[in-house]
């Protein structure tokens, strides 16, 4: 908590996106002076900021470069480059950048009778964030809790820690970009659950983006949660610091050693929050309690349940919560069985480390693949995968850096380009019947694409429900 006084005080909110708008509402309400700057000047951003201005917020459109004078303090949308010309100006005049995080962290308040606001049990990583801040607060819930899944779901991290009935507990989904602009964040627990080499344009470098997912440690209280499959995560345990007595708590798909979470035939089991852990462990559900029970989904509740057993969380929560949780749309969704072939919606798979956790849930497999790919390479991927493919069914913009890792990886598989060229739901009508024309009884065709969704579709969300439409055009049809 702060006793930051920000009456009168000249701020400038980044960003006239949903975040921004949310802190410039906020800042207004404490009194400050709130302008806010963002360099586009569309429909849209007009008429945003002719509400913001009824509220007597300033509004710039069309320079998100200049510092305006008398600036004491910028209050960022967490898309905004730190290497944006506004940030080089703020550093030269010594103004401080927060992220709207930093901001919430910074109004959080007691709660009535403890004297501590609620605490953070954060979660970040690279794929499978937001499934896993969901279990959490489903398992939260199922103790007894006043909770939220906050933070890049749900609702508004602001919002959460304004709330005019406070929370107990808050379940956190962090991204590297609010990670960077939240320098004072000290969750009471927390857990990375993967690094791969994602929004290396933003941060510059893999060594950068990990250093910003790394500060979801610092200052942790009771556990720092790793991946035991991903070394990396646990090189940012070694490097945090901590409060005395935090511990490092690793999960995995193996049988659990001490101080850790894993599978044991068939049951999710705690060897960290029990007495003579050395000796003993504690059951919390099976695998089947999960939904679905794919390997890097049983990964997110092991996380999950180690956040909520360092919160103090009984055994049986940790069950009723993964068996009362289900998954948004778009990730690994079973959308239909045509003639024996199952169709699944991952749309959500937008870059490879999220595409092999679900190529590694399937075999055989007709593979959809392709879109934008944001500068990834994938002959990792695709070797890995290689074994597991019936055929591969190309769509996008970026398609040929796919297609030649397969010609290298995995040159038996067949390769069928679709939709060249085309868009919306026409584009996936005809790759739906592309992919089915190439898949057996038994096979699993699965839209995990590795790739952005923006050159073809709106967004992942509507690849994924037009995919399900057109599997379901394609069932009505037989």
């Amino acid at each position: 908590m702060t006793n930051f006084d920000f009456k009168h005080l000249p701020v400038v909110v980044a960003g006239l996106g949903v975040s921004g708008i949310s802190a410039a509402r906020v800042l207004n309400g404490l009194g400050a002076s709130v302008t806010v700057v963002d360099g586009g000047s569309g429909e849209g951003l007009r008429a945003r900021a002719t509400e913001l201005e009824a509220l007597g917020v300033a509004v710039r459109l069309g320079d998100g470069a200049s510092l305006p004078e008398g600036t004491e303090l910028i209050v960022t949308s967490p898309g905004w480059a730190p290497d944006s010309a506004l940030f080089a100006a703020a550093e030269a005049a010594g103004v401080p950048v927060w992220g709207d995080v930093e901001l919430a962290w910074r109004l959080r308040k007691p709660l009535p009778g403890t004297g501590e606001p609620a605490p953070w049990l954060a979660v970040t990583g690279t794929n499978g964030k937001t499934t896993t801040v969901q279990m959490l607060a489903s398992i939260l819930t199922a103790a007894g809790k006043r909770t939220a899944a906050v933070g890049n779901v749900g609702v508004s991290v602001l919002d959460a820690v304004l709330a005019e009935e406070p929370y107990d507990v808050l379940a956190v989904e962090l991204s590297s970009y609010q990670l960077h602009w939240a320098p004072s964040l000290r969750p009471y627990s927390a857990a990375v659950l993967n690094l791969a080499p994602d929004h290396l344009d933003w941060h510059g470098s893999m060594e950068a983006y990990a250093a910003d997912k790394g500060r979801i440690y610092e200052g942790n209280v009771v556990a720092c949660v790793y991946n035991l499959a991903d070394p990396a995560t646990e090189a940012l345990v070694r490097e945090a610091d901590v409060e005395e007595g935090c511990r490092a708590v690793g999960f995995g798909l193996g049988a659990p050693g001490l101080s850790n979470f894993g599978v044991v035939d068939g049951l999710l089991v705690d060897r960290a929050f029990v007495a003579d852990r050395a000796k003993n462990a504690a059951e919390l559900g099976s695998v089947e309690d999960v939904n679905p029970p794919a390997p890097h989904n049983i990964a997110n509740a092991l996380a999950a349940a180690a956040l909520a057993r360092a919160y103090g969380v009984e055994p049986k929560a940790v069950r009723e919560g993964l068996r009362a949780f289900r998954p948004d749309s778009h990730r690994i969704a079973e959308v239909g069985t045509v003639r024996e072939v199952t169709y699944i919606d991952d749309s959500k798979a937008t870059n490879t480390h999220a595409a092999a956790a679900s190529l590694a849930a399937y075999r055989p497999i007709v593979w959809v693949a392709g879109g934008l790919a944001k500068g990834a390479t994938f002959d990792d991927l695709v070797q890995g995968a290689a074994e597991r493919l019936r055929a591969v069914v190309l769509i996008g913009q970026d398609r040929a850096v796919i297609r030649e890792a397969l010609e290298r990886h995995a040159p038996d598989v067949p390769v069928i380009e679709a939709a060249e060229g085309q868009t919306g739901a026409v584009a996936m009508t005809e790759i739906v019947r592309t992919a089915a024309s190439l898949a057996r009884s038994g096979d699993t065709v699965l839209l995990a694409p590795a790739c952005a969704s923006m050159d073809m579709f709106t967004n992942y969300g509507e690849r994924g429900d037009l995919f399900a439409a057109a599997v379901r055009e394609l069932a009505a049809g037989e």
